[in-house]
């Protein structure tokens, strides 16, 4: 229950391996939640070593009524999008 810790979620990819992100930040569009979504690495060291790269998801529920995150395959939206979160965290390092 640490406030300052960061706000994790695992995802499962197609192959079944697990991948922990923390959630940077959401944006609501047209009914859809979208996720801005960074590698999180248990030892410090990979984290120096990642790109630096985080990844914009949407969240979708599926058939069985379950949360799943996809990539959003229209060029455009994820522009749109990728401009939105980084006038976020710009406004975050202003603070």
């Amino acid at each position: 229950n640490n406030e300052f810790a960061p706000d994790l979620i695992t995802l499962i990819d197609d192959e079944g391996n697990e991948h922990s992100f923390e959630i940077l930040d959401t944006i609501e569009h047209e009914d859809s939640e979208y996720y801005a979504l960074y590698p999180f690495y248990e030892n410090p060291e990979d984290s120096v070593n990642d790109a630096g790269e985080y990844y914009i998801m949407e969240a979708i529920i599926n058939d069985n009524g379950e949360e799943e995150f996809a990539e959003i395959d229209d060029d455009y939206l994820a522009e749109k999008f990728e401009a939105n979160f980084e006038k976020l965290f710009d406004d975050e390092d202003e603070i």
